[in-house]
């Protein structure tokens, strides 16, 4: 019996996690469309691959997904840290 309690709390606390993830994510796009300085570095950092010809065009953000891969890590690690 104490092993569905445990469960409903963890699947409570994973809840109630990806409802503030999702609304802090919903702002960060309310917020882009007004203010549209905050994601223009997206996409020009110098390690961001672009390859254009008359009827190709290839991308490949490298520069931008390894800081956002770093911002995302940092993220998770303080979210560890403080539900300890």
């Amino acid at each position: 019996m104490m092993v569905i309690g445990f469960l409903a709390m963890s699947m409570a606390r994973v809840l109630f996690l990806s409802g503030a993830v999702l609304m802090l994510l919903g702002c960060v796009a309310l917020l882009s469309q007004r203010m549209p300085w905050m994601y223009s570095w997206f996409g020009n950092l110098p390690g961001d691959i672009r390859y254009e010809r008359e009827r190709t065009f290839v991308y490949v953000p490298l520069g931008s997904m390894v800081v956002v891969s770093f911002i995302l890590s940092l993220v998770v690690q303080l979210a560890q840290r403080l539900f300890r």
